[in-house]
């Protein structure tokens, strides 16, 4: 029930704000980035460049707070100008953010969109947990995307990422003025971007062949809360360090590697990352601060050639 409700106050809310008609309003081109621990990033603060290391103003970013499953749909944040301090450690109570010594995709990303499209207002909805899976049998400790995960107990009964998802979309697009400059703006969705699936690789084979049927299904859920069916998806393909004494971290990550290649080649508006593959790590499980920095861009990148029908 929790679901189908939030589902559908975040769609009413969506159509209100397509439907705004302000000759002054501001119109933003909505980006979501979502996954696990590599979209939540690594990368050091400290290691930025220049130009990198300062409050981006005219690009706004909706964090929403991380949380586990099995505790009370969360979803809280704010819409602020992008910054660093969006990595790993980032939290929100809603009323304000509080900012972590890690960054990840986003700075580059939305830098790299703007450089393409210097004219268009840009705007971003990063919803991620570290650890989190689509299967439920990789759920772990970290939690699952899968709407059906139906663990826990009490308030929190059957609470999953899906949930936390869809409440922070809802008070993402609930907001009418965005960048606070007193005139309502329009919301319009220009693209899904998903740097996940390592968790999906660590447990079973039989988990690992089950991700390109589970990354359809939760792309397709993503995609119809934004009210748009050819959304252009940029998948980043999972990698390893190689730091194992049995010489990967992830024992089926070439499964679920394969999965993410077949999900794009079927979709049709989708694209995938690969240079991933050549990235340093800061840990065994973590792309390091320049790899981040690259990330971003191609994911700007492959998101731009994606056709739209």
């Amino acid at each position: 029930m929790l679901r189908s409700v939030c589902l559908t106050l975040t769609l009413f809310t969506f159509q209100l704000l397509l439907n705004v008609d302000c000759a002054t309003a501001k119109t933003f081109r909505i980006y979501f980035l979502g996954g696990q621990s590599n979209m939540d990033g690594y990368g050091y603060v400290k290691d930025l460049p220049e130009d990198l290391g300062a409050k981006i103003s005219d690009v706004m970013i909706f964090h929403a707070n991380p949380a586990p499953d099995a505790v009370p749909v969360d979803g809280r944040g704010i819409w602020a100008p992008l910054k660093p301090g969006h990595g790993a450690g980032f939290k929100s109570d809603g009323k304000a953010n509080s900012y972590s010594d890690r960054f990840g995709v986003e700075l580059t990303f939305a830098q790299a969109i703007k450089e393409l499209a210097p004219d268009e207002p840009v705007a971003l909805i990063k919803i991620s947990r570290g650890g989190t899976s689509i299967a439920i049998d990789a759920a772990g400790k970290f939690g699952c995307w899968d709407p059906d995960f139906e663990k826990g107990t009490g308030a929190g009964q059957g609470i999953n990422q899906y949930d936390h998802f869809l409440a922070g979309m809802k008070r993402a697009l609930q907001t009418r003025d965005i960048d606070q400059d007193g005139e309502a703006d329009t919301l319009v969705p220009a693209g899904i971007v998903w740097m996940q699936g390592e968790s999906d690789a660590a447990y079973t084979e039989e988990i690992a062949r089950q991700y390109e049927a589970n990354l359809k299904r939760l792309m397709d859920l993503i995609r119809a809360t934004l009210l748009t069916d050819d959304l252009p998806v940029v998948i980043g393909r999972i990698s390893d360090s190689g730091d194992n004494s049995e010489g990967k971290v992830w024992k089926y990550g070439d499964i679920v590697r394969d999965a993410q290649a077949a999900f794009v080649e079927k979709d049709g508006h989708a694209a995938l990352v690969t240079s991933t593959d050549g990235y340093g790590y800061s840990d065994r499980w973590h792309y390091n601060s320049a790899g981040y920095v690259d990330l971003g861009r191609k994911f700007a990148q492959a998101l731009w050639k994606v056709p739209r029908d």
